[in-house]
């Protein structure tokens, strides 16, 4: 129970943090727009295919399933900041896993109705970069688990 309170606080703290130091806002400028020719010059196939073609990596592939070094997660076509590494948890699923983004403004959440399912794919606000998706049965605080393609993210240590 100790431990979990503490991890509340923390949790809590990192994102005021996140706050005070305007990584809310870092990034999150304009839109960017780019080419099919333009993406796939700047992009690797895979980084391509699952960023502007809605793919997936295979599960326990990614370099950052069992990454667990300080930093923040961001797009990897754009640059702009989604993930705190201190919202990141072992879900078990095969894919690095959050349970809040950086900010609101960072993701858009959207319905995805393919493969006949029902689900909701987490897309970058400003590329529009398909990132992985969300579902309802990730910790607290938020009870929300963030499944992210590695390939779609980039790390930067703090």
């Amino acid at each position: 129970m100790y431990l979990l309170v503490i991890k509340f606080f923390l949790i809590i703290f990192f994102l005021l943090l996140t706050k005070s130091f305007g990584f809310e806002s870092l990034n999150m400028n304009e839109k960017i727009f780019k080419s099919e020719e333009e993406w796939k010059s700047q992009l690797s196939e895979l980084e391509y295919y699952v960023t502007r073609q809605k793919g997936t990596e295979r599960p326990f592939s990614g370099k950052y399933n069992n990454f667990k070094k300080i930093g923040i997660y961001s797009c990897v076509c754009c640059n702009q900041n989604l993930f705190l590494s201190d919202t990141k948890f072992d879900s078990g699923c095969g894919w690095p896993s959050y349970f809040a983004p950086i900010s609101k403004k960072a993701i858009i959440e959207k319905k995805d109705l393919s493969f006949g399912m029902i689900r909701t794919e987490v897309l970058c606000s400003r590329c529009d970069a398909h990132l992985g998706h969300v579902f309802p049965d990730g910790p607290e605080p938020t009870g929300r688990r963030y499944c992210i393609n590695s390939v779609a993210i980039k790390f930067d240590e703090k």
